[in-house]
């Protein structure tokens, strides 16, 4: 689907690859509809993509409340008039501690950000693009989503279900004029640590190291993607690298992983 004249929502949009996901549909003519929880992250992009005038809005809502992502659609429809597409992008990582050690509160809150508010934002804007002469959803998963990370299992989980969820949901749709895809970023520079309430490296997504993949070029990998209408898109040389040693042998890709994060566990 190409983006242009076409009204796009993104999740998580206040900062990081959200930001930038706004900002690259912004100049190639779409108009955007930014969510996320923080209101002043969000004002902060609409700060930033002024120079597109007024095709940018933003919507002050947790995408893991379901009733008041319920609203949303309408929200947007009264501001743009139609909804031709969305990116769900929001999403958190866990502490970097074994499942042994999580408490039952924090893998709620890791599954109902990162698999929940996916399913809400996109089971209450299904009905719209289904009536659009093209539409498209994109949903974030990790390259955690297919191969596992020691001290973020919880993480991982949420984004194989993410993935699967969105490979059936493609299938589903094959028939229709929505097409899915599934985005699985490596190493990306982000803040995802601190809205996630921690400090400590965990994630590759979180690195902070030079080999991360800026937000910016993530976000043009991304969008490209959707207008090629794309079923996977790995972010980064380590998510298309890893994906090819998974489709190998999965026990040597998950070494491989375990051993370069092992020493970042606790105790």
């Amino acid at each position: 689907m190409k983006v242009q004249g076409k009204v796009i929502v993104v999740t998580g949009a206040g900062s990081g690859i959200g930001r930038e996901l706004a900002l690259c549909l912004l100049s190639k003519g779409a108009a955007v509809a930014g969510v996320d929880l923080n209101p002043t992250s969000l004002e902060e992009t609409a700060e930033v993509a002024t120079r597109y005038r007024s095709a940018f809005e933003g919507f002050v809502v947790n995408v893991a409340d379901m009733p008041a992502v319920e609203t949303l659609p309408t929200l947007v429809l009264a501001r743009f008039g139609q909804i031709d597409g969305i990116i769900n992008n929001a999403g958190i990582i866990q502490p970097f501690s074994r499942l042994n050690d999580l408490d039952y509160s924090t893998i709620e809150r890791v599954m109902n950000v990162n698999f929940y508010g996916t399913l809400f934002v996109t089971k209450a804007f299904m009905p719209h693009l289904l009536k659009r002469p093209v539409a498209h959803i994109a949903n974030l998963s990790s390259m955690g989503g297919f191969v596992p990370v020691p001290g973020q299992t919880v993480y991982c989980a949420a984004k194989a279900a993410v993935k699967l969820m969105s490979e059936g949901l493609a299938a589903e749709l094959s028939d229709t004029n929505v097409r899915v895809t599934v985005v699985c970023p490596g190493a990306v520079a982000s803040n995802i640590r601190a809205n996630s309430g921690l400090n400590k490296p965990t994630m590759p997504e979180s690195s902070g190291d030079g080999n991360a993949l800026p937000a910016s070029k993530a976000a043009a990998i991304i969008i490209r993607g959707i207008e090629d209408d794309a079923f996977h898109v790995f972010v980064g040389k380590d998510a298309v690298l890893m994906d090819k040693f998974y489709r190998l042998s999965p026990a040597f890709a998950a070494r491989t992983i375990a051993k370069k994060m092992r020493a970042l566990l606790p105790g």
